[in-house]
């Protein structure tokens, strides 16, 4: 990309786009993000004509030429923030591999309801519960499934219980929640924001350039996340439990429930019309399909765990689990405003919390520390080939590589990056293929329209290209995967219900 700052065209086409939505928040009046069926969400150019979805997505040559110092400015999918300082209270110890960390807590939502529903321990939607209830905050912009097309996602900007709770759960699968920031920017008071490590990183640059933004961000929660599954990911899942037209999903639960719960999808007999439910363990839903359609720029993310954040969630993996255990959940506070808010929230009820030592993160985390390892390895390779990597500063990810991985770890993080290059087509400028909702919204199911196709875009893509050769690699089962911003800390691929 050279030395000038890249535009969005450049991060998309050198498959670095995070498909956070910074850049459709930034420049509205000529981006928005769409959903597309060969990865997950991009920015495309508007149009004042209905033919949205015939023109090119941002990546292909002469789409639209975007403002470096705007879009491109708050962009996180090249230039990652830089690692904030480290702390000298709290665990420094910690600061070089997870980032800032001032308090380590385990615990749960008091809200039986709340622990209930969300991914882990419902964490994350009891704090924004707190933040909105008794914290003076407006609401709490975070993921969770449309109502009128389960299989993908939407930002709400939630201001009571009900509404944070419909968001409560993981949602694996494509979201873009800082296309919503004008929300937090245009309210009356500050909000919550709840998101992927990406997600937040795009909201933390773009509050940069944005004085109200700034103002309004009144507490950014980040969710743990090894990686963002494209819609494929679910609608091969649900292929597996027996849902073989994706028209007639009717619901997708990817956690919660029970620790660490199951994925569960709701369909409608194609013959009978009768409903039908069936679930597979998150293990096996994470390890054996989803985790093998997360985006190559996951690969190459070494932020799992929201360093950015002010308060960041995820799974406590290092105690054992039994399947409907009630849930517990791992959170890192990592600036004095988190843990002003975290105090008051147990303080008033709304959380249970012990505290944990240090090496409750890495013994929790494992699985992140080796991917953030392998990063160094892949950016060096992808660099020396001509392909785009994440520059991330302050972060010293050679010591990872180096500590974290075995010899035999080290040389397939090379090797295994040579062969990814050629296999993926690292090489050639990345085509996105749109995805409308034609046949997926419930109002499709009962008009004239034919039930039994793919949605437009991804019937023609499964049907003429076929499936890119998967790399072998070790799979942890526990692997926490990428989870959109829902409020419960486990609605999605941001949880709000963690």
């Amino acid at each position: 990309m050279g030395t000038r700052p890249p535009a969005i065209e450049d991060v998309v086409s050198g498959h670095m786009c995070t498909g956070c939505g910074a850049c459709a928040y930034i420049d509205a009046s000529r981006l928005q993000m769409i959903d597309t069926a060969t990865h997950t969400r991009r920015p495309q150019a508007r149009a004042d004509e209905p033919r949205l979805f015939q023109l090119p997505i941002l990546g292909n040559p002469g789409a639209i030429e975007s403002d470096s110092t705007s879009a491109a400015a708050v962009c996180p999918g090249i230039n990652w923030p830089a690692a904030p300082p480290k702390p000298t209270t709290g665990h420094p110890e910690l600061h070089a591999e997870w980032g800032p960390v001032l308090e380590i807590w385990e615990g749960f939502a008091v809200d039986p309801e709340i622990r209930f529903r969300g991914s882990s321990g419902g964490v994350v939607t009891a704090l924004a519960l707190y933040c909105i209830e008794l914290g003076g905050m407006e609401g709490a912009l975070h993921v969770r499934a449309r109502t009128d097309a389960p299989l993908l996602n939407e930002t709400v900007l939630s201001r009571n219980r009900e509404s944070l709770v419909k968001g409560a759960g993981s949602r694996y699968s494509p979201a873009s929640p800082c296309e919503e920031l004008g929300q937090i920017e245009n309210a009356a008071s500050p909000c919550v924001f709840i998101g992927k490590p990406c997600d937040v990183a795009g909201a933390v640059k773009a509050r940069e350039i944005r004085p109200q933004l700034d103002r309004n961000l009144g507490l950014t929660i980040a969710i743990f996340c090894a990686g963002a599954p494209s819609i494929q990911g679910t609608i091969e899942l649900a292929k597996t439990l027996g849902a073989n037209d994706p028209t007639q999903i009717e619901s997708v639960r990817y956690r919660g429930q029970g620790w660490p719960g199951e994925i569960t999808a709701t369909w409608r007999d194609e013959l009978t019309g009768a409903s039908i439910t069936k679930s597979i363990s998150y293990e096996e839903g994470w390890g054996k399909t989803l985790q093998k359609h997360r985006a190559w720029r996951c690969h190459v993310c070494a932020d799992h765990t929201g360093e950015m954040a002010d308060v960041s969630v995820g799974d406590p993996w290092y105690r054992p689990i039994g399947q409907g255990d009630p849930g517990r959940s791992l959170v890192l506070v990592r600036t004095e405003r988190g843990r002003q808010l975290v105090r008051e929230a147990v303080e008033r009820g709304y959380l249970v919390l012990e505290r944990r030592e240090s090496w409750v993160v890495e013994a929790s985390q494992s699985h992140l520390l080796r991917a953030r390892g392998s990063t160094w390895g892949r950016a060096i390779v992808s660099r020396l080939l001509g392909v785009s990597a994440p520059r991330h500063t302050g972060m010293p990810l050679f010591s990872s590589w180096w500590k974290r991985l075995g010899l035999k770890a080290r040389l397939q993080s090379l090797t295994g990056t040579l062969t990814r290059v050629f296999k993926k087509r690292l090489r050639a400028v990345e085509h996105a293929v749109p995805l409308t909702t034609s046949g997926l919204t419930r109002a499709d199911r009962t008009s004239n329209i034919s039930i039994g196709a793919f949605p437009q875009g991804l019937e023609s893509f499964l049907a003429s290209i076929p499936e890119p050769a998967s790399i072998p690699e070790q799979i942890d089962s526990s692997r926490e995967p990428l989870q959109a911003a829902s409020i419960a800390q486990e609605t999605s691929c941001m949880p709000l219900a963690r």
